[in-house]
């Protein structure tokens, strides 16, 4: 008999979820806590949630959103920031008052706040899960904060108490875990991907066709990238690889991006000379974006750097359009050659395969199997039972 049958049931639990994040903007970590909420919620937990003051307001049933006060800030930029650091020590002592004040059977933490989730969790003897959206010394790196060697140990240091003390740690993607597993901690690892989407409004077929239309007058083959423009995303590779496809009938739609990054890019198509091929969108909600991916042909993402799973990559697979993405471990923890068309991170090879995903057979039957793939692992019932089985492990130690 499986351990888990011989466990109590689970019942409802009041959570505490620490979220350092401006809850909700359609970024990262804020869609990835959106749909932990909505899951939470679904299986009849209570929750109350601590975040930044930033951010739309999102409804779900039982659960409850405390926002710490304001510093003057209108926006928190992506990755480590010192606006961060006066909005975590408000959000650690409004996480702190609610322990003294009100009785919790599970705290639930997202990247840094997961300190605050060990100490807490030491206090008061509150059992710990930890949402492990990202390395936090590597996000030291990747986002350019900082390359002092002191700095980054001390986030290691405190990244390795942080797993210590969680019963249960959520991994977004299989080099998470890999991490996790090297420091010692690989039974408390459990693998969470992002797979859920928002729900857009289907577009009818007079819809569909006006949308291509105003895109894609002329008929063109419809390219769509979604996110943001930050450099890892690799806008600049996937603009040098258009230009090597210069006589093809092709609009590149940017959907996403804002501020001086889009500023940026937008210099960029205009010094390539790809003004006519490139349509720029903005940044729309998240329930927009399916519009765009129903209206396109292929689908791209050049990511350059990184190793976590871009949150796009399972809707893009379910979308049954052809998908082109970078070959580069951020990518192929999930993808392989039967779903997408795998292209070293160069112009040369990038244009070839986005070439191949909008004018070739080739880029229809994996689409297909793509598809099929994601119906069969990328559920809402498998992200339920996979948020249950993570309760489970921090509530029932022996599971």
């Amino acid at each position: 008999m499986p351990k888990n049958e011989t466990l109590p049931s689970l019942p409802s639990l009041r959570i505490l979820m620490l979220a350092p994040e401006p809850f909700f903007q359609p970024r990262g970590t804020p869609i990835s806590i959106y749909f932990r909420l909505s899951a939470l919620s679904k299986l009849g937990h209570k929750v109350d949630v601590v975040t930044y003051p930033l951010g739309q307001d999102r409804r779900f049933d039982n659960v409850t959103l405390t926002r710490v006060p304001n510093i003057g800030l209108r926006r928190i930029k992506i990755g480590p920031s010192p606006a961060k650091i006066p909005l975590d020590l408000f959000l650690f002592a409004a996480a702190l008052w609610k322990t003294l004040t009100r009785r919790y059977d599970l705290i639930f933490t997202h990247e840094e706040a997961g300190w605050f989730g060990a100490l807490l969790s030491r206090l008061w003897g509150i059992p710990h899960v930890y949402d492990m959206h990202s390395c936090l010394p590597q996000q030291l790196i990747n986002y350019r904060f900082t390359d002092s060697p002191l700095l980054i140990g001390i986030f290691r240091v405190l990244e390795r108490w942080v797993l210590r003390s969680a019963r249960a740690v959520i991994v977004i993607c299989p080099d998470l875990r890999r991490m996790v597993e090297e420091e010692g901690f690989g039974e408390k690892a459990v693998l969470l991907e992002n797979i859920c989407d928002f729900e857009g409004t289907e577009l009818t077929e007079r819809q569909r066709a006006l949308l291509r239309r105003s895109i894609a007058p002329g008929g063109e083959k419809i390219l769509v990238y979604t996110g943001n423009f930050q450099y890892y995303q690799g806008i600049p590779l996937l603009l040098y690889s258009l230009t090597r496809l210069a006589d093809r009938p092709i609009k590149l739609v940017l959907v996403g991006g804002k501020g001086k990054e889009l500023e940026e890019t937008r210099a960029l198509v205009r010094e390539m000379g790809l003004e006519d091929k490139t349509v720029f969108i903005g940044q729309v909600a998240p329930d927009e974006v399916p519009r765009y991916v129903e209206v396109a042909d292929a689908l791209v993402s050049p990511r350059t750097s990184g190793t976590n799973t871009p949150l796009k990559i399972y809707s893009f697979l379910k979308s049954g359009k052809p998908l082109v993405a970078t070959r580069l471990w951020t990518h192929t923890q999930v993808l392989d050659d039967s779903v997408a068309l795998l292209a070293d991170p160069s112009p040369e090879r990038m244009a070839e395969s986005i070439e191949a995903a909008l004018f070739s057979d080739e880029g229809r039957r994996r689409a297909r199997a793509a598809k099929e793939k994601a119906n069969r692992e990328y559920t809402e019932e498998r992200y339920l039972e996979t948020i249950t089985r993570v309760l489970r492990k921090a509530m029932f130690k022996g599971e």
